[in-house]
């Protein structure tokens, strides 16, 4: 970690410091600070209307502080610019952390893990998302008609592609892998695992840098989940894998029909019994369930497999412990992913507890087997937003797990934005009931 002496240098030498947070539906909030006096910055923070910040106060209770964290402090060089980044925790007037910050649950739930169980995590989210031409739909919004693997140089996703992660390379982030998704204009690219905090932290940043690249090449960046019908989603798979503080890696067991150690049965079985009470995390928006159909890569059922990508849980190839590894696929890129990572390792953990076993492996293609034949089926996941709010609304755990200030203003949250849309006449209906 950075000193003070070596922070201050390292502030120096950028042209703007911004401190970054999330609100509680995941966007991306920030402040662009004179750093001045850096011990007194550090400490005391900087003031903002949480009242203005979805999620985060009333206008009655709204002053709240963002405090920078030094750990995460990065030189960000863009074309014309040198961007200062830090995440910020965000406190109360009185010094005390707000219940209402999505990092301090993460931040709770790692505590936990090493505390209860002894479990370090590694994790790693996949980051899909689509370059389009302009931030309203026309005809030409798609910057390109090219499928899974393919390549073209001509292709401006290659160019923005490769930017961004020469930027993140700059300030100390490796990518893994690269490349061109299913849907036409899509991209994937796929970062080192780490900390589930560094995880996360990180996360905002690489959504930053993205967005910002394209603006500065005249496209638009968007991670929404399902902007075109008949085609695959963005998702926001999450890779997750679990040490004790020797290094021994908690989720291979060799000798095995699958190579999974009893922990790691426990933990998939506490993700699936719990899938559908934390879909509204996972999945958070209105738009994340027109993704949930048969045949385009999002799981519909509730269930685990082994390089089964039509599985809501997957176990990838792995050639030992080291990459012995659990994939959820459900979650999207529209939740907090503060939230995320701290629910898919508290199901976990939870399952752990409960010794509930995952049973056996999907073995075949899911869409082929799994068609819900009721409007209300548990082994399916939440087809719709209202099913996942029912679902949240009845789950001990989810309130437990996030504490009644958070759970309560989220909810509040999603609910406003259920009914928006459950009471907002489209022009779908336009077209098909003006007749009447």
């Amino acid at each position: 970690m950075l000193n003070v002496k070596e922070l201050e240098q390292k502030i120096r030498e950028v042209n703007t410091l911004q401190i970054f947070t999330t609100d509680l539906n995941g966007r991306p909030v920030t402040l662009q600070v004179n750093a001045g006096n850096i011990e007194s910055f550090f400490k005391k923070g900087v003031g903002f209307d949480g009242s203005s910040v979805p999620g985060y106060g009333t206008v009655e209770n709204s002053d709240k502080l963002l405090i920078p964290l030094a750990e995460t402090f990065r030189k960000v060089e863009f074309a014309k610019e040198n961007l200062g980044f830090l995440i910020g925790k965000i406190n109360e007037e009185y010094g005390e952390r707000s219940p209402l910050d999505p990092r301090a649950l993460l931040e709770r739930v790692v505590k936990h893990a090493q505390e209860e169980f002894g479990f370090y995590f590694l994790t790693a989210p996949e980051h899909e998302f689509f370059l389009l031409t302009a931030d309203e739909f026309s005809k030409d919004i798609h910057t390109d008609n090219a499928g899974y693997f393919q390549a073209d140089p001509r292709d401006k996703g290659e160019a923005v592609r490769k930017e961004i992660v020469a930027i993140l390379k700059k300030c100390g982030i490796q990518f893994e892998k690269m490349h061109h998704e299913v849907t036409p204009s899509q991209h994937e690219i796929n970062l080192g695992c780490v900390d589930p905090l560094r995880a996360a932290d990180r996360t905002v940043l690489f959504s930053y840098i993205t967005k910002r690249v394209a603006y500065e090449k005249n496209l638009h960046a968007t991670f929404m989940p399902k902007p075109f019908n008949g085609f695959n989603r963005n998702a926001l798979h999450i890779h997750i894998s679990a040490q004790d503080k020797n290094g021994n890696h908690l989720f291979y067991q060799p000798d095995t029909s699958d190579n999974l150690s009893e922990t790691a049965r426990r933990f998939i079985g506490g993700i699936l019994k719990y899938a559908r009470e934390t879909s509204i995390v996972m999945a958070a928006t209105f738009n994340s369930y027109k993704a949930y159909v048969v045949g385009k890569e999002a799981p519909i059922a509730r269930g685990w497999g082994i390089k089964n990508r039509s599985s809501m849980v997957r176990i990838p190839y792995a050639e030992g412990a080291k990459d012995t590894r659990i994939e959820i696929r459900s979650p999207d890129p529209s939740g907090n992913i503060y939230m995320q990572i701290a629910l898919l390792i508290g199901m976990g953990l939870q399952g752990v507890r409960e010794k509930i076993d995952c049973g056996d492996p999907d073995n075949c293609n899911t869409y082929k087997t799994n068609h819900a034949s009721r409007l209300m089926d548990t082994n399916f996941l939440p087809r719709n937003m209202f099913e996942a709010l029912v679902e949240a609304e009845n789950s001990r755990f989810l309130k437990e797990f996030l504490g009644e200030p958070l759970y309560s203003q989220y909810m509040l949250l999603k609910i406003n934005e259920w009914e928006n849309f459950r009471t907002f006449v489209t022009p779908r209906e336009h077209k098909m009931n003006l007749n009447i």
